[in-house]
């Protein structure tokens, strides 16, 4: 049986009795993928060893992928910078 956790609070998630909600964040440099070409290239090289890791990294592409119980869902939701109520860098564009 699969265990699954909250990567905010560290909640087991009881697939049977909570929603258990998946937060997926792709990060890249602009410029760089501009379009789905680009994307389906990394995605390749993401299958190969790691002696092509230094060509993912140079492309400044990377995926993230979290589990989230339903309380940090709405924490997540309202503010998934966490910029509210915490100092920020971030600046009003």
């Amino acid at each position: 049986m699969i265990h699954y956790t909250c990567d905010m609070c560290g909640k087991h998630i009881h697939p049977e009795e909570d929603t258990r909600y998946v937060v997926k964040v792709e990060v890249h440099a602009t410029g760089e993928l501009e379009d789905e070409e680009d994307l389906e290239d990394v995605e390749e090289l993401e299958e190969y060893d790691e002696e092509d890791a230094e060509d993912i990294d140079e492309m400044e592409y990377d995926t993230l992928r979290f589990d989230l119980c339903s309380r940090c869902h709405k924490i997540y939701i309202q503010d998934p910078l966490f910029t509210k109520g915490h100092r920020s860098r971030f600046f009003n564009n």
